[in-house]
Formats: structure tokens, C-alpha cells, sequence
């Protein structure tokens, strides 16, 4: 029988297929295209540290464990390694093709043996003045252990031959990350000639073992299992993570990219001195870690990049001179990045951290930078005197040493930090203002989808919500005094909390859909996401779906619903949009008896994607959406958008994903259309709904 679901890993790889499909997209700006080959590649990186991962550790631990598909660790891992393989080739083909097209540009890509005489020169005086140095070169021998090889270390493995001697040894340089990966020998200006780090250092290896020569090598990256997983008994997590992340560093060898062609006695001396399994093993065309070519993109003529785009500021603050205070109790707003401008954000709370009315900030914390200009204003907020209150998330995976660091910054300068709960992540993304006003306490409010992260900013698409009502300020409160205190915050009015209300509210709002279906009333369901996981949601889509509710789900990556089944989910449609910015925001918007778009139908914002993680093991926030004008701008133009978009656009099948846009069709793009045209709070206008009609289901 045919599973309900599709899988979650293989579904995960499919996104990341159309995200490649970019790099290969020739109506993308060349530096783009190579741009978006690098992400594939270090998406998939992150991939097999974490999923792969805990899928060999499933299999090695005998964990008799199906996925929701019905696959075993044994059979997940045979089809992830078959679509990881179908990946290879075709980043392996849109390279091959990236290649022809940078060299139309004098941008190559040489062997040692195609370099003239003077880039040879050029090369040894790069290899002698910034390479060998820092190189350290280690002879395997009982003497010289194999040396232990860390997480996407990058390294050489080859066999020596001593001059007059017959018999071969092994050698092993490991290329520090620290080191550039491609070196420009050209001595004219106009064409670059990049040379790879394992090229020069192989070339010129000989002088690293005088005496020696070199017979053949072999140039490979292992990549290790990086999860980290809290212990029960954890009574200190900085302490147990500040051990866990040196523990990382030193997982179970989950792949290992062999440069193909590779020696056979060289490759298979490898496998057996690390303790890899054969089947961790990929041959790569050219490249290990591809993820690092984008390293070769370089300041040149503008239309090797998309057109620069300047966010806009929010129109409501400067209606206001710049008063965040004055716009937000006029009136709610929403503010819509990238298009507008993080910085409202940063201004919200830099005015805050200045204002000498201002007593009180409460602050999440789950990814930033240490740079932040977020953070800059939570400590200069204490510094003036203000109590200060970060919840950082050390659990944020891949961020937990910056957090850590980030949260011994903080308290330094009179931050009071709070780490939260221990199983479970604070992913909620919320400010708390508290600000003296004629002899009274009044309360601001933050509420967003994304991170509080600037460089993200500016390419995620995301949501922030500013408000100065009571009802939403109340219940913020009580969130930032639960995850601090502790103390039960109950059902709150307006946000819902997951994991206590989430799952339930969610529940509760798709049932109502399918007894109005019942009634004949309008029912029908908008949601956008990151990923789609959950079974149990699932399946209650596929009820709501039976019973006549119209579905519409935008979801990004992962999505293990299957629409369009008969008697299943033939009223289900799925689409994910992939383009120049990264789709992040989570939208939740249901009919609620009356036809959508209409000011009567029910709209969320949240933190949460639909995965078990978020609704069960993590603190997220779904907030309702009430001010008319913000409403009309999630609903009427920003889903709407999302629904008339043609050009970003695949639609989902069963298992497999199908671009809508069609050879020489010039149609609609949500990215472009939101760059040009302002939010509705910025006097802009709805999409209407007659337009989209034809995409209907």
C-alpha cells in the first residue's frame, strides 16, 4: 500500500533539488547562479551532520524505528544515498555548464600542468608566502599515527616515494579552514585564473618532503555527526554545552567526498584509518566541499548580480518623525522584510534602550550575531539603568558556542540572562517594552516570524508585528514571566502558546472549517510554512480535505502531506516558492464561514512551523491577527501574492515537484511585485481576488 506521507529526509533533499535548480536557472545574474550552487552544497552539509546523522546512529544502535512513510533506518538510508547521488550529478552538470559560462567572462579554472610559465611562478610565490606556513606536514608511520580528522575537514592523503628507494609511504596535509580556496595566478587583469588550494599544495608538495616525490593522492572531506542531544541529568546547560560542542567536533564520520577518480589503494588505505563505511562514501567530479565556490565571486560588472534593492523605510514612523512610540499606539503595524527595512526593528529598540521613560525590556534571543545592533541596544538599555531581560537560547543548533558567548556579553553589561527550560527551545520571537507615560506603566510589543539576526534580515522574508494594545502586551507578559518563572500563564487571550495550546487551537480552527463545509458555508484554509511534518495535522488536512474544505498550503521545503489524491487530499494544493529571498514567514489564515479574502476571516502570525518539534518540544508563539489593517496586508496581499505568483513557483504532486513557469512566459513574481510595490500601512494596494481565480483549485 502506498503511504499516506512523503518522506521527511526525501522531501528535505527535493527542496533542496529546487534551490540547486537556481544555480542552473539562466535567468538568474551569473554570480547568483554560482551563488546559489554554494548554498546546495553547504545546505546539504548540514543535512548529513544532523538527519543523516541521526539515521546512522538509529541503524548503528539497532533502533527498530519507521518514519511516517514506513521506511527503516536500513531503507531511508538506501533511498537517501540513491537521491544524494541523482544531486551530485546534477550539481556535477550545472557546474560543468556555470563553468563555460564564467569562462565567456575570462573567469577559469586551471590545473597546475595548464599554467604558463609566469602563473607557475605566480603559483609557487603564493604557495611559499601564504600557504606553506601555516601547512604541517605528517608522515604516516608508527611513529606518526594517522591524525584524528575534525568536522568538514578538508585534507590531502598521499603516497610517497623516497628518490632511489622502490618502496611507497603515506602522508597526510590537512588544509586549514583558515586558508583561501582558490588563488588567482593571472598577471592580467582583466581574466582571472583560479588555481584550487588542493591543486597548489599538491603541485608544490614535493618541497614540503624534500627528497620525496610525490606518486599520486587523493583530496577528501569527512563530514561527522553534529547533533547534540540534552541529558536528563543536564543540571547546567552552558556547562553541558560547552562540553558537548568540543564532543561535536569529534562525531561518527557520516560522509566522506572523495575526489573522483581517486586511487583505489589510496582511497581504500583511507576508508579503513578513519573507520568509514563504504557506503559514507561520494566520488565528486572536481570540487570537495562545493559549498566554498562561491569564494570566487568577485566585485565586477552589475549584471553578474541581481539589482541592488534599498529596502524602504516604514511609512507609519516617518508619518510620526521616526517616533516609534507615537506610530504604534496610533495604531497596530506590520512591517514586511525584506521589503521594508529590519532596521525598525533595531530603531524600536534603540529608542527604547535612550528613552529615559523607557524601565523595562524583555527580550528573546534564538539566533544573532554578536556584532548585533540588536544586542548593542540591550546592553546599552542596561548600562542606562534600565532592567534588562534576554532569554538566549544556547539550544539554537550550530549557533550554541556563539550563544553561549553572546549570553556572558550580555550579563557583563547588566543584562540579566535567563536560559529557559531545558527540553525545551524558546523559539518564540518577541520584545517587551515597558515605558512610564503620564505616571502610568504602558506596554509595547514586538511579535515576529523570524530571528532577531540583521544579516538574515535582509533576505528572509518575515514578519513584524508592533503593537501598543493591552490584550497582546498582557499576554506577552505573562509568556516572558513563564519562560523566566516558571509560572503557568494559562490560556492567554490573543497569543497561543505552543506546546501547551498550539496543537489544540490548530485542531480546533481546521475542525470549524469542516463542520462549515458541512453546512455548505465557505471553508477553506491558507497557510504558509516553512515545513509541513506533523502526522497528525496532516491527517487532519486530509479529513478537512474529504469533507469539500479548499486547502491551500505555501510551504517552502519540507512537506510530507501528499496532495491531490482522490478521496484523500484532492483538495489540497501545495506550492513552494524559492527565489532571490528565502521564504520564512508563517501565515495561518482560515475562511471561518465567510468567502476569503474578507476582514472576517481568522489570521495568525507565528514562530511555529507545522512539525512535531515546534508544536511539542518547543515554546512558539501563534499571535491573532485584529487591527483591519493588518489583516487586509497579511490576507489580501501578501498571501494573495503568494497565490498569483507563477514565476518562483513548484507546484507539488504526490512526491515530486513541477515548476509553473513555463519557456518564455513572463508572469508574476512575489518577490518582485513586493519590491516595487509598498505595504498596505505604506498606502500600498490588496491583490484582487478575481486575479487568482485561475489558480484556484
Amino acid at each position: 500500500m502506498t503511504s499516506r506521507y512523503n518522506n521527511r529526509e526525501l522531501s528535505w533533499l527535493e527542496f533542496n533539488s529546487r534551490v540547486l535548480s537556481e544555480a542552473g536557472n539562466t535567468d538568474l545574474p551569473l554570480f547568483e547562479r554560482v551563488r546559489f550552487l554554494s548554498i546546495a552544497s553547504n545546505n546539504l552539509d548540514e543535512f548529513y551532520m544532523v538527519r543523516v546523522a541521526g539515521v546512522y546512529a538509529q541503524l548503528k544502535e539497532k533502533i527498530k524505528h519507521e518514519t511516517i512513510d514506513g521506511l527503516s533506518p536500513k531503507e531511508q538510508l538506501k533511498k537517501i544515498k540513491n537521491k544524494s547521488s541523482e544531486l551530485l550529478k546534477k550539481s556535477n552538470f550545472i557546474w560543468s555548464r556555470l563553468k563555460k559560462e564564467l569562462s565567456k567572462q575570462r573567469i577559469f579554472f586551471k590545473s597546475f600542468d595548464e599554467l604558463n610559465q609566469d602563473e607557475k611562478t605566480n603559483l609557487l610565490n603564493i604557495f611559499n608566502s601564504n600557504i606553506a606556513p601555516v601547512l604541517t606536514p605528517q608522515a604516516i608511520d608508527p611513529s606518526h599515527p594517522f591524525p584524528f580528522l575534525f568536522n568538514q575537514g578538508h585534507f590531502l592523503l598521499m603516497e610517497m616515494q623516497k628518490k632511489g628507494k622502490k618502496r611507497s609511504i603515506y602522508s597526510i596535509i590537512i588544509l586549514p579552514k583558515n586558508l583561501k580556496r582558490f588563488y588567482n595566478v593571472s598577471n592580467v587583469e582583466a581574466v582571472k585564473n583560479y588555481v584550487s588550494l588542493e591543486e597548489t599544495v599538491s603541485s608544490y608538495a614535493s618541497k614540503l618532503f624534500p627528497g620525496y616525490e610525490i606518486k599520486s593522492y587523493i583530496s577528501a572531506r569527512v563530514t561527522r555527526d553534529s547533533d547534540i542531544e540534552v541529558e536528563d541529568e543536564a543540571e547546567d546547560l552552558v556547562v553541558f554545552y560547552e562540553k558537548a560542542l568540543k564532543k561535536r567536533k569529534r562525531g561518527r564520520i557520516v560522509r566522506l567526498e572523495l575526489r573522483k577518480g581517486s586511487e583505489r589503494h589510496l582511497k581504500k588505505f583511507l576508508i579503513k584509518k578513519i573507520k568509514a563505511d563504504e557506503d559514507t562514501v561520494d566520488e565528486i567530479e572536481e570540487f570537495v566541499g562545493t559549498h566554498e565556490i562561491s569564494q570566487i565571486i568577485i566585485a565586477g560588472k552589475k549584471e553578474f548580480y541581481f539589482k541592488k534593492f534599498n529596502p524602504r523605510q516604514v511609512e507609519r514612523v516617518n508619518q510620526f518623525d521616526g517616533d516609534y512610540f507615537k506610530a504604534i499606539k496610533s495604531k497596530d503595524m506590520i512591517v514586511h522584510h525584506p521589503y521594508e527595512t529590519f532596521d525598525a526593528v533595531i530603531q524600536f529598540l534603540n529608542q527604547a534602550a535612550n528613552d529615559s521613560n523607557v524601565q523595562a525590556i524583555k527580550q528573546t534571543l534564538y539566533r544573532t550575531t554578536l556584532d548585533s545592533p540588536i544586542v548593542k541596544a540591550l546592553k546599552t538599555a542596561a548600562e542606562n539603568g534600565k532592567s534588562v531581560t534576554a532569554i538566549v537560547e544556547i539550544k539554537a543548533r550550530f549557533d550554541e558556542e556563539a550563544n553561549i558567548s553572546l549570553a556572558k556579553s550580555l550579563e557583563k553589561s547588566g543584562v540579566q540572562v535567563v536560559y529557559g527550560f531545558v527540553h525545551l527551545k524558546t523559539h518564540a520571537k518577541s520584545s517587551l517594552v515597558v515605558r512610564l507615560e503620564n505616571g502610568t506603566l504602558n506596554k509595547y510589543v514586538h511579535i515576529g516570524t523570524g530571528n532577531y539576526h540583521p544579516v538574515n534580515a535582509k533576505i528572509y522574508t518575515d514578519l513584524s508585528l508592533f503593537s501598543a494594545d493591552p490584550s497582546y502586551a498582557n499576554d506577552i507578559e505573562k509568556f516572558f514571566n513563564f519562560v523566566t518563572g516558571y509560572g503557568d500563564p494559562g490560556e492567554l487571550e490573543n497569543v497561543i502558546l505552543a506546546p501547551k495550546f498550539l496543537r489544540s487551537k490548530l485542531n480546533d480552527l481546521i475542525d470549524n472549517e469542516i463542520e462549515n463545509a458541512k453546512f455548505g458555508k465557505p471553508a477553506e484554509i491558507w497557510a504558509k510554512m516553512n515545513s509541513l511534518v506533523d502526522p497528525k495535522i496532516i491527517d487532519r488536512f486530509y479529513t478537512a480535505s474529504k469533507h469539500g474544505v479548499k486547502i491551500h498550503l505555501f510551504v517552502r521545503g519540507i512537506c510530507c502531506l501528499k496532495p491531490g489524491i482522490k478521496k484523500l487530499s484532492e483538495n489540497i494544493y501545495v506550492k513552494s516558492i524559492v527565489g532571490r529571498f528565502l521564504e520564512h514567514s508563517r501565515i495561518y489564515c482560515f475562511a471561518n464561514g465567510e468567502q476569503m479574502p474578507s476582514r472576517h476571516n481568522k489570521v495568525f502570525i507565528s514562530s511555529a512551523d507545522l512539525m512535531p518539534r515546534n508544536l511539542d518540544r518547543r515554546l512558539e508563539i501563534m499571535l491573532t491577527i485584529k487591527n483591519e489593517t493588518v489583516h487586509a496586508q497579511v490576507l489580501d496581499q501578501i498571501m494573495m501574492a503568494n497565490f498569483k505568483d507563477i514565476k518562483l513557483s513548484w507546484a507539488l504532486k504526490d512526491k515530486k515537484y513541477y515548476k509553473l513557469l513555463k519557456a518564455g512566459e513572463d508572469t508574476f513574481s512575489a518577490h518582485e511585485y513586493f519590491m516595487k510595490n509598498p505595504s498596505l500601512s505604506g498606502q500600498g494596494k490588496s491583490i484582487i481576488k478575481e486575479e487568482i481565480m485561475n489558480l484556484k483549485i
